[in-house]
């Protein structure tokens, strides 16, 4: 018994340290998400929503490339912080470049094509960025423990571990990552295919479901890629439904944070009110602060209500011609008022699965990590 209770210590003792390391990602994470999204939300109110980035040189274009940096950059640093909190300063750059990586196109199409899979536009999203992390983290601890003879020491901070930690690591993110992203991509659109043209509600769902579930990853990708095909081909109604289930996340979790803050970590709340109008801007990204500390309960309190959002959007026909812009095309939909209101009900739905399931946050994470 007691050698059972000791394993249960140590299980719980590693799911608490990984929490603490996932917070810390998520904080430094934060200001990013902040920048990024409210620059781009600036960018489409101010200029063409559809086209601001081909309008180059205009104040509206300005705008969305800062913006599109700022949520670029996010991801390898949730990713890079996570091995800093593990591994100090050694982890950092292996953990930021590993995680930046396996968010480019061109490397994952790679890794499918060794098992003969298209993975064009694929890409790791905040989870790949989170594994990349904990690993370069892990790996850069392990060897930063490691006896070495007096004149290399001074070099492991800043090289050895550095290096050797992303030369190990980086064939297993690459591949380890990309090839499962490549036949989960695969498998994905060819099943929402054979969805094309049947239950409407059923559709909606899936493509809601699939939205929220890795928030700017392979699986919202594939979804996100789906109905812009649709619209060229002059099919409206599914672009209605990715785009409704895309603004719920950061809607109904920053909903949730404002009705119940005691269930969340203190500067979450900030992130809430950033959250606000991503979410209305269409930029489902403002939700992985929340989904990368607690994935548990926050993926599936998201999924939830994006599902329901889309497929409430489909079964009640509504339609959106514009492939991005959130609120900002809402009039271009067949039916304002059905558009909002099927956010509404996603948002509705996400915030009181998320306020129910999740318990009162009482550890407060330190500002610092503590280095080992």
């Amino acid at each position: 018994m007691a050698s059972r209770d000791t394993a249960e210590d140590r299980a719980q003792s590693y799911l608490t340290s990984v929490k603490e390391d996932l917070m810390t990602g998520v904080s430094f994470m934060i200001p990013f998400v902040t920048i990024g999204g409210i620059f781009l939300a600036i960018g489409f109110a101010i200029g063409d929503t559809e086209d601001v980035f081909e309008q180059t040189g205009t104040l509206g274009w300005y705008f969305a490339q800062i913006g599109d940096l700022g949520l670029t950059i996010m991801i390898p640093i949730l990713g890079g912080y996570i091995a800093y909190a593990i591994a100090d300063r050694p982890g950092l750059a292996p953990g930021f470049i590993l995680s930046y990586a396996v968010q480019q196109e061109p490397l994952i199409e790679a890794a499918g094509t060794l098992v003969g899979f298209d993975a064009e536009g694929a890409v790791a999203g905040f989870l790949g960025a989170i594994v990349a992390g904990l690993l370069a983290g892990y790996v850069a601890r392990w060897l930063k423990r490691r006896n070495v003879p007096s004149m290399i020491e001074p070099m492991m901070p800043v090289l050895v571990i550095p290096v050797v930690t992303t030369l190990v690591l980086m064939p297993v993110v690459i591949v380890g990552l990309g090839v499962p992203i490549a036949i989960v991509d695969d498998a994905l659109t060819s099943y929402l295919s054979g969805l094309e043209g049947s239950n409407a509600l059923l559709l909606g769902a899936i493509l809601g479901a699939m939205m929220a579930t890795d928030m700017g990853g392979p699986i919202n990708k594939v979804a996100y890629v789906f109905g812009t095909v649709l619209v060229a081909d002059q099919i409206y109604a599914p672009m209605a439904a990715v785009m409704i289930a895309g603004m719920v996340p950061p809607l109904g979790l920053a909903l949730s944070n404002f009705i119940a803050p005691e269930k969340y970590a203190a500067e979450m709340y900030e992130n809430a009110k950033a959250a606000v109008p991503l979410g209305l801007a269409f930029i489902t990204e403002g939700a992985i602060p929340y989904a990368a500390a607690d994935p548990l309960r926050v993926i599936p309190s998201a999924i939830a209500g994006s599902a329901a959002a889309g497929a409430a959007a489909m079964a009640l026909g509504v339609t959106m011609p514009a492939p991005h812009g959130g609120i900002f095309v809402v009039f271009l939909s067949s039916s304002a008022l059905l558009f909002l209101g099927c956010i509404a009900l996603g948002t509705v739905v996400t915030a009181t699965i998320a306020t129910l399931i999740k318990p009162d946050f009482e550890d407060r994470i330190a500002d610092e990590p503590t280095a080992d």
